[in-house]
C-alpha cells in the first residue's frame, strides 16, 4: 500500500507543479495582452517588418552604390526622355519639316 501511496503523491506533486506552469503562463498572457489592444499590437508588428526591410535596404544599397546609381539615372533619363529627344531632335517633327522646306 505504501507504493501506491508514493505513486499518488508523486502524482500529486507533478500535478501541482504542471498547474502551477499553466498558471504562470496564464498571468504571462494576462499581463501581454492587458497592454496593448489588437490594432495596436498589429501596427507594431508592422512597424517592426517595416523597419527590419528598411535596414536590409540599407545594408544591399551600401553594398552595391554602383548599381543603385545607374538604376537611379535610368530612372532620371527615363523621365527626362522627352526633352532629351526634343533637344536632340529625335522626336520626329524635325525630320518632316526639313523634307517639307526641300
Amino acid at each position: 500500500m505504501s507504493d501506491r501511496k508514493s505513486q499518488m503523491l508523486a502524482d500529486k506533486y507533478l500535478r501541482d507543479s504542471a498547474r502551477a506552469l499553466v498558471d504562470a503562463d496564464l498571468e504571462n498572457l494576462k499581463t501581454t495582452f492587458s497592454g496593448k489592444s489588437m490594432g495596436e499590437r498589429a501596427f507594431d508588428r508592422v512597424r517592426e517588418g517595416a523597419v527590419d526591410v528598411y535596414e536590409e535596404a540599407i545594408d544591399i544599397a551600401e553594398s552595391n552604390k554602383g548599381a543603385l546609381a545607374a538604376l537611379l539615372a535610368a530612372v532620371v533619363v527615363w523621365f527626362a526622355r522627352n526633352p532629351l529627344l526634343a533637344i536632340f531632335s529625335f522626336d520626329g517633327e524635325g525630320e518632316g519639316e526639313e523634307n517639307d522646306e526641300k
